[in-house]
């Protein structure tokens, strides 16, 4: 390998350079958290989440339907992930579903949606922004909850049963959403805030009263 091919970044061509480094042994917390995804995914509403939540010491699986690359819209993304099948839910503390195209094909996958009603059932925290809640609206877990979208998929929820709120974070039960990657930082707030136990989880008659 030549100098030059090393300035120009030749070398690197098949290294995943947006991968998370390592988190050090004394900021661990031993715990992991999967983020469901696939291509065209919003950038930043995967990375953003992708890199706080191991900034916070949590391992962050990115599990997609068949493993292996994908790319966001914009074109970042990873080389190497996990695919649904080798997933189980029992080894996470979080499931996180960003927005983007990407959930519009993650909600035609039999796998996946197997995978969030399970996870579902364990009343473990369920995180989704933007066009994120698709998922949950297939399946079939959004009756009677409160949940923040993306203003189109708001119609989809209100048709399966649910209220579509206009804020940058709702939390009903285990289900915390956001509407738009303007709503990240407010939204993962939530998330963090939820698995410190420091946020109660508002029926629904306490949260129509508190935006009325």
């Amino acid at each position: 390998m030549s100098v030059i091919d090393k300035l120009t970044g030749k070398d690197n061509q098949e290294k995943d350079t947006h991968a998370v480094a390592p988190i050090p042994e004394r900021l661990k917390k031993n715990e992991k958290v999967i983020i469901i995804t696939a291509d065209n995914v919003e950038d930043v509403e995967f990375f953003y989440p992708y890199y706080r939540l191991t900034e916070e010491g949590y391992t962050v699986e990115v599990v997609t339907p068949s493993g292996g690359k994908f790319e966001g819209k914009h074109g970042l993304g990873l080389k190497d992930t996990k695919a649904i099948k080798d997933a189980r839910s029992s080894d996470y503390v979080l499931l996180y579903l960003p927005g983007g195209k990407a959930p519009a094909e993650l909600r035609k996958n039999d796998a996946v949606i197997n995978f969030v009603k399970e996870f579902a059932r364990s009343g473990k925290p369920i995180a989704a922004i933007c066009h994120g809640p698709q998922v949950l609206v297939s399946a079939g877990l959004v009756k009677n909850r409160q949940l923040a979208s993306w203003p189109e998929v708001g119609e989809e929820i209100e048709k399966a049963g649910g209220v579509f709120i206009d804020e940058a974070l709702v939390i009903d039960g285990q289900f915390i959403t956001g509407r738009m990657p303007g709503d990240l930082h407010r939204h993962l707030y939530g998330v963090l805030q939820y698995l410190r136990g420091n946020i109660p989880n508002m029926d629904r008659d306490e949260r129509k009263s508190s935006v009325a």
